[in-house]
C-alpha cells in the first residue's frame, strides 16, 4: 500500500524543521491568558492549538497566566478560564504558571539590561513618549534621559522599586533604535510605575513589567520551544527576539510563530461590550446563553466535542478571515444528532379534545428516543383523550400547501393515531384556546390499515401527565440586519427580541433533567437544562440551536 500524504499546515511545517535541524529536542506550547475577562470562543482555537501541537509531538503543554497589569486582574477570571480550558480537554497537568511568579527574575533580567547599558529610567510622560516616537513615516527623537549613567539608572530603578516615585512618573525603556521602521522597537517602555495591589503578589511591588518584556521571558524561564500566538503580534516579533536574545540567559530561546485570528461573523467578543451589557443588566452575566464566551456557550448547551470539530474545520493559515456563526451551529447539531433523546415538548400550547376517545382511559406508547442511534433505546410515553399541540400546528384558514391541522383536516398524531379536526373554541380576542376532533383507533402506531396517507405528523403531550417547564428561545443579540456597531457612535446595534421565555408543556421524563442535560425536542431543536436556574423537578431549558439551517460545508 503507498504511503497516505497528510497535509501539513504551516506550523507544523516549521516544528517538523526546528526538530530535524536539532533546533530543539522536544516541543513545549503554551496558553497564556491575562486574567482580565472571560475567555471567548475565538481563544478555544489558540487553545485546542497549542494542546493539540503538544499532543501530536508528544510534548509539554503549559498553562499560564499573564497577570502582569494588576489594574484589571481578578481571581475571579483565573477561576473561569480554568474551568473553560479543563471542560475544552486541555489538560496542563502540574504545569501551572503565573507570570507575577517571575517578577524577582524579571526585575533581575532588567537590571542585567541597565548594567550593559542597554535600559535607561526615562523621565517622559506617556503623551510625551508618543510624541517622542515618531510616525510611521518620520523617525522619533532620543529621549532627552537616554544617556544617563548606568550607575544612575541602577539608582533610579531601585528607587522605583522602593516606592518613591508616582504612577506615570518615571518608566523603564529599551536602548534600541529611535528610527527603526518598526514602531515597536524605538525604545519600548518595558516598566512602569503602578501602586496597585496584585491579586497574587498583594502590594510587594509597585513596579510592574509590560507584556512585550515579560512575555518572551515568561517563554524562556519555562523552556517553551514555540510560542504560537495571533497575526496581530507579528510586528512585536523583533521585540521578543530582542528581549530573549539581549538577556542572553538561554541556550535555546523560544520561537514565535503567529496565526490567524479566529472572528465570527454578528456576534459579540470585546471585553469592554460584554462588561457594559452585564453592568446594564442586558444580560445576565459573563455566561449568558445569547453571548459567545466559552462559559456562555458550555450554559447555552454547546459540547466541548462541537467546539473542537468546528475549530478543526476553520483550520490554521496566516491569513484573517471571518467564519460565519452557522459553522459553530452545524457542528453542535451534528454532535447532538446522534447523542440526544428526541422528546416532545410543547412550546406554544393549545388543548386538543380527542372526543371520541374514552374520558378515562389512558393507554402507554413506546417511542423511540432518536430515530438515528437504536443504541438509545426507547420510552414509554402516555396518551390519552386531553393533549397539547403547538398553536402553529392549527389554523382556522390555511395558507396555501398547509399540511397541518384546520377544520376538516387529518393529521398523524406523532407515533399514536390519526385525528380530524371537528370545530375550535376560541377566546374574547379570537385566540384559539381548544381544537376538538375524533380519532381512528384502527391507525394505532401511526399508520392506517386500509393504506390511506395523510400529509402532516404533529407532535402532542398528555395533559394529564404532561409537567410545565420554562424554555428560553434565543436570537442574536444584536441585530445581523444594522451589523453589530452603531457607525456613529460605536454602540451595539442591540435586537430587543433575543431573548423568549415561554411555559411549555414537557413529556414527564424531562422534568428529571440534571444541569447540562441535552435533548432534541421534536421539530423545535436541541435544548439544554439550565445549570443556574433550573431547579429539582422543575428545569429550565435554554434552546442551543434550531434543527434546520441553510449553512452548508464549503466543498473542498
Amino acid at each position: 500500500m503507498e504511503n497516505e500524504t497528510v497535509s501539513r499546515n504551516f506550523i507544523e511545517n516549521i516544528i517538523d524543521k526546528d526538530l530535524e535541524e536539532g533546533t530543539y529536542d522536544h516541543v513545549c506550547t503554551r496558553f497564556p491568558p491575562e486574567p482580565n475577562g472571560y475567555l471567548h470562543v475565538g481563544h478555544a482555537k489558540s487553545i485546542l492549538l497549542n494542546y493539540g501541537l503538544a499532543q501530536q509531538y508528544h510534548g509539554t503543554f503549559n498553562m499560564r497566566f499573564d497577570d502582569t497589569n494588576p489594574t484589571k486582574e481578578k481571581t475571579e477570571f483565573v477561576e473561569s478560564i480554568l474551568e473553560d480550558i479543563r471542560w475544552l480537554g486541555a489538560d496542563w497537568e502540574d504545569r501551572l504558571y503565573f507570570a507575577s511568579d517571575y517578577f524577582p527574575k524579571m526585575y533581575e533580567a532588567a537590571l542585567k539590561l541597565i548594567r550593559e547599558g542597554k535600559a535607561y529610567v526615562c523621565d517622559l510622560t506617556a503623551e510625551q513618549i508618543r510624541e517622542y516616537r515618531g510616525t510611521l513615516k518620520e523617525p522619533g527623537k532620543e529621549s532627552p534621559y537616554r544617556n544617563r549613567s548606568i550607575e544612575e539608572n541602577l539608582r533610579l530603578f531601585e528607587e522605583m522599586k522602593e516606592g518613591k516615585y508616582a504612577d506615570g512618573e518615571k518608566v523603564l525603556r529599551a536602548k534600541i533604535d529611535m528610527a527603526s521602521p518598526n514602531m515597536n522597537m524605538r525604545d519600548p517602555v518595558l516598566y512602569r510605575v503602578a501602586h496597585m495591589s496584585h491579586h497574587r503578589t498583594g502590594d510587594e511591588w509597585c513596579i510592574y513589567p509590560m507584556y512585550d518584556f515579560a512575555h518572551p521571558l515568561e517563554d524562556a524561564f519555562e523552556g517553551v520551544t514555540h510560542s504560537i500566538c495571533t497575526q496581530e503580534f507579528e510586528d512585536h516579533r523583533p521585540l521578543y527576539n530582542w528581549v530573549v536574545n539581549e538577556v542572553g540567559l538561554f541556550d535555546h530561546p523560544p520561537k514565535q510563530i503567529e496565526f490567524a485570528k479566529l472572528y465570527l461573523t454578528n456576534v459579540v467578543t470585546g471585553k469592554r461590550y460584554i462588561k457594559k451589557l452585564v453592568e446594564d443588566g442586558i444580560v445576565d452575566g459573563w455566561d449568558d446563553p445569547r453571548l459567545v464566551s466559552i462559559a456562555a456557550l458550555r450554559r447555552r448547551g454547546f459540547t466541548p466535542e462541537s467546539i473542537r470539530t468546528f475549530v478543526d474545520l476553520v483550520g490554521v493559515s496566516k491569513a484573517n478571515s471571518s467564519v460565519d456563526y452557522a459553522m459553530l451551529e452545524y457542528c453542535i447539531r451534528e454532535d447532538l444528532k446522534r447523542k440526544a433523546k428526541r422528546l416532545m415538548a410543547v412550546i406554544d400550547p393549545v388543548r386538543l379534545v380527542i372526543e371520541n376517545y374514552p374520558e378515562d382511559q389512558m393507554e402507554t406508547l413506546e417511542i423511540p428516543n432518536n430515530l438515528d442511534n437504536d443504541e438509545l433505546g426507547s420510552r414509554k410515553v402516555d396518551f390519552g383523550r386531553e393533549l397539547y399541540i403547538e398553536r402553529e400546528d392549527f389554523m382556522i384558514v390555511p395558507p396555501p400547501k398547509y399540511k397541518r391541522l384546520f377544520p376538516g383536516a387529518e393529521v398523524r398524531l406523532m407515533n399514536a393515531y390519526f385525528v380530524t379536526a371537528t370545530r375550535y373554541e376560541t377566546d374574547e380576542e379570537g385566540n384559539v384556546t381548544t381544537v376538538y376532533c375524533t380519532y381512528d383507533p384502527s391507525t394505532k402506531g401511526g399508520n392506517a390499515p386500509d393504506g390511506r396517507k395523510v400529509k402532516g405528523t404533529i407532535h402532542w403531550v398528555a395533559a394529564k401527565t404532561a409537567v410545565p417547564v420554562t424554555v428560553r428561545l434565543y436570537e442574536n443579540i444584536v441585530n445581523e440586519e444594522l451589523g453589530v456597531y452603531n457607525k456613529e457612535d460605536g454602540s451595539l446595534n442591540l435586537n430587543p427580541n433575543s431573548l423568549t421565555v415561554k411555559r411549555a408543556y414537557v413529556e414527564p421524563e424531562l422534568a428529571k433533567a440534571q444541569p447540562y442535560d441535552r435533548f432534541q425536542f421534536v421539530r423545535s431543536g436541541f435544548f439544554c437544562a439550565d445549570w443556574r436556574d433550573s431547579q429539582p423537578g422543575a428545569p429550565v431549558f435554554n434552546r442551543i440551536v434550531s434543527l434546520k439551517s441553510s449553512f452548508k460545508l464549503p466543498v473542498k
